[in-house]
Order: C-alpha cells, then structure tokens, then sequence
C-alpha cells in the first residue's frame, strides 16, 4: 500500500529526534523535541488556484501542530497541506 494524496496535500515523513544536544548531554526519549522538519515523499497534483512548489526527495520544515499523522505498517507519516509548509532545507 502507498499513500498517493489529493489537491495540494503532501506526504511528510519525519526526520529522526535528535538524542544529543550540541554539547553532547544524551536526551532520554520524554525529553527529545519532536522535530519540524521532515522529507518529502509524495506530492499532490495541485490545483487550479495552488501549484505545487515541493517536490519528492525534498527536505522540508512544517508547522508544528499541522497535518494528520497516519501510521501504515512500522512508518509513520504526516499529511499537510502545502501552505502548512513553511521553508524548503537546502
């Protein structure tokens, strides 16, 4: 099964949390941040008013209490909608 999303939705899967601070303190899991950022592995066609600017393979940061989180097999993804995207990681 794969998810293959309508209008302007884009299929995220997040990117690892990170278990070390910059100074290399080791972070137990209740206290890892969820990370906004996340690859892009499906785009939507588009519609009439929205044209899709993202694309597969993408690194992107979304906004933090958008989308709906979907769980297929062991995966874990989130669908948003493009506008919910706020910066493309290049």
């Amino acid at each position: 099964m794969k998810l293959v999303p309508l209008a302007d939705r884009v299929v995220l899967k997040q990117l690892e949390a990170e278990t070390k601070t910059q100074s290399g303190i080791i972070l137990t899991s209740s206290a890892q941040e969820k990370p906004q950022e996340a690859e892009v592995v499906a785009v939507g066609p588009g519609t009439e008013d929205v044209k899709m600017e993202v694309a597969i393979g993408q690194k992107v940061i979304y906004s933090k209490y958008s989308g709906t989180n979907v769980k297929m097999g062991d995966d874990e993804y989130i669908i948003v909608k493009q506008g919910d995207i706020l910066a493309i990681v290049e």
